[in-house]
């Protein structure tokens, strides 16, 4: 973890996995085996955040949310177990950047110097369309 990120634990107790055939490399394997690993996780009943802690989680990863879970599908490794600590791994980042406070917008203001660039960006646009109107 980065250190302006906060690490993340989730419990295995909150976890929800599926296992399913994946596609890709692997043979006549991949034809038998369920490598595909989809994790389900619920803010909601999360006893490792707190209320404010779930609502920011919530707001942030909603677009990644479905029926209230967040989802995560990892299929690109060949065995199953690489693909489950691929996913709790994701889970983990997406939930500590989620937690991680937006930095604020500090207002600037254009310098003087940009601002006469683009006056005189104008000024020559608006001539060279002058230039073109017929007398």
């Amino acid at each position: 973890m980065t250190p302006d990120r906060p690490a993340v634990r989730l419990p295995e107790s909150e976890l929800s996995w599926r296992f399913s055939r994946s596609s890709g490399p692997g043979g006549q394997h991949v034809n038998t085996s369920e490598t595909r690993v989809e994790l389900r996780w619920d803010p909601r009943r999360s006893t490792v955040l707190s209320p404010t802690q779930q609502a920011r989680v919530i707001a942030r990863l909603a677009h990644r949310m479905v029926d209230g879970h967040v989802v995560v599908i990892a299929s690109e490794h060949r065995s199953q177990l690489r693909n489950r600590e691929a996913a709790r791994r994701r889970l983990e980042e997406l939930v500590a950047t989620a937690l991680t406070p937006r930095r604020r917008r500090r207002p600037t203001r254009p310098s003087r110097a940009a601002v006469e660039r683009g006056r005189e960006a104008k000024r020559r646009r608006s001539r060279l369309k002058q230039d073109r109107r017929a007398w």
